[in-house]
């Protein structure tokens, strides 16, 4: 993580997800960031979605595009609130509108 940096919604970032219990992600991975960067900086918590490389078709995943660096779905049904700092954030790359659109679009059908 370069020393200024702080996750913005849109991001994709690496983030260590252990400790995890029963069927949640687990291990380094990507993930989207869901919170914007104020809240991220000033309370040092965000929200994100991790990334899965096993595309299964579930009605919560969101298939990523083509990118060069980041293969899979983002996994909105398995949103959780992490300190970014003790995970080791690390930016990989900004997430497309469109995808941003469908990932926020499957969270407010699960929290409305």
């Amino acid at each position: 993580m370069s020393r200024g940096y702080v996750p913005e919604r849109g991001d994709i970032v690496w983030l260590d997800m252990n400790p995890q219990a029963g069927r949640e992600e687990s291990g380094r991975r990507p993930a989207v960031v869901i919170s914007p960067a104020t809240y991220n900086g000033k309370v040092g918590l965000g929200l994100f979605c991790p990334v899965t490389s096993h595309i299964k078709g579930y009605p919560f995943e969101v298939v990523l595009p083509d990118y060069e660096d980041v293969h899979g779905a983002v996994l909105t049904d398995q949103l959780k609130s992490l300190d970014w700092r003790v995970r080791h954030v690390k930016f990989i790359k900004k997430m497309t509108r469109e995808s941003m659109s469908e990932i926020l679009a499957k969270l407010a059908t699960l929290v409305t």
